[in-house]
């Protein structure tokens, strides 16, 4: 069941995903990596081997308890493989090690910082991410403040992280014929169950331990096949 308790605007009407049609202006969706918690040792190997399987357009670096200078370390060789094949390279949650990294943009949740302030710190060409759960309300927000895009999940159990907001894929409709912003679904996403986020008009899934929780390289074919 759809959890919309933090969303003003309440539920969406079920009809409207029946009468969705993808707006063939926009781009087939695409594969946005997130990190596993740990990228030290062989991580790197790793991150290479599933760039070279297949398209990803995104890498979003995303440790935890580990200070700043330790983060640098760990995610300087990560940004330079992502940059050696195109591939756009995130930081989640922190603006200034974004900016310390040279990343191409960053990651925020609601208690993270404002998109603003990471647009005056990180630049205009910086990419801007705004989870914003299964809201409405908080998706307008972070596209009026200037995010480049928005995050939604998670649409299906994961054990990334605690989960307390799950959308119905709907959102992904309506937010796709209402606005340009491109919406990035998130949350236990697989090769399995991506098609209907797909379908319902996501421009970006997102994906963690589908991918690092076996063969990498295996898996990100395995998204690319479903993605088409």
């Amino acid at each position: 069941m759809t959890d919309f308790i933090d969303d003003p605007l309440g539920p969406l009407d079920p009809n409207f995903a029946a009468r969705f049609t993808r707006d063939i202006r926009r781009p087939a969706c695409q594969l946005y990596l997130i990190s596993p918690l740990d990228v030290g040792g062989g991580f790197p190997d790793r991150l290479a081997r599933a760039l070279d399987a297949g398209s990803v357009a995104a890498f979003q670096f995303r440790v935890k308890d580990v200070d700043q200078h330790e983060a640098a370390r760990l995610g300087e060789p990560l940004r330079a493989i992502c940059a050696e094949r195109d591939v756009a390279f995130i930081v989640n949650d922190s603006i200034s090690l974004a900016k310390r990294l040279k990343a191409d943009g960053v990651h925020l949740g609601q208690e993270d910082g404002d998109p603003r302030e990471a647009r005056s710190v990180l630049g205009p060409t910086a990419q801007i991410g705004v989870t914003c759960h299964d809201s409405r309300h908080l998706a307008m927000e972070a596209g009026e403040a200037g995010a480049d895009y928005v995050a939604f999940g998670a649409f299906y159990p994961t054990a990334t992280k605690a989960v307390s907001h799950v959308p119905d894929p709907v959102i992904l409709s309506w937010w796709s014929t209402v606005f340009e912003v491109p919406s990035v679904a998130i949350g236990g996403i697989t090769p399995t169950n991506a098609p209907p986020l797909i379908a319902a008009g996501a421009d970006f899934i997102a994906v963690s331990h589908a991918v690092w929780g076996g063969d990498e390289a295996a898996a990100v074919k395995a998204f690319a096949a479903v993605l088409g």
